[in-house]
């Protein structure tokens, strides 16, 4: 399949501490491979990691790039079209998007507790068999999900 349509390649760090040999290496290829291509180099930074994720790691990821010489095209602190690059702000776009699933029936709401979930994961294990969510939510009631809703779930 040919398309017109110039590559864009991303890195998504977290910003959870420095920025390692791995994430380094990572991010050579992608503007590498960016640069080769005429493409579009983007840094997009994931930090759903609430616990560990903090500005000073995000500082150091921005100032260990720029080091390299991996300027990023858009993204981070540059923008875009595609703003916000920043997972935790993008929160509204994805609200939107998960009404929609719902409404169209591809997606639905999950209750399991995690005590539940690491039983499901347990009994997988025990069974030789793939680790996988068994779907237990997914043709839940009305009254189900009021009632899990009215446990606080």
């Amino acid at each position: 399949m040919e398309t017109n349509s110039p590559v864009r390649v991303r890195f998504a760090p977290s910003p959870t501490g420095f920025l390692h040999v791995g994430g380094a290496r990572t991010a050579l290829f992608n503007w590498l491979f960016a640069k080769h291509h005429g493409g579009i180099y983007i840094l997009r930074i994931d930090d759903t990691d609430e616990q560990r994720s903090t500005q000073e790691s995000m500082q150091q990821i921005y100032e260990s790039l720029r080091w390299l010489g991996l300027n990023w095209d858009e993204g981070a602190i540059v923008g875009g079209a595609y703003q916000p690059y920043v997972q935790s702000q993008r929160g509204e776009i994805y609200r939107k998007y998960i009404q929609k699933l719902l409404n169209s029936n591809n997606a639905y709401y999950c209750y399991c507790t995690q005590e539940e979930l690491s039983q499901m994961r347990e009994q997988a294990r025990a069974e030789s068999r793939n680790q996988s969510y068994n779907g237990k939510c997914r043709n839940l009631t009305v009254e189900d999900h009021r009632k899990f809703e009215a446990e606080g779930r």
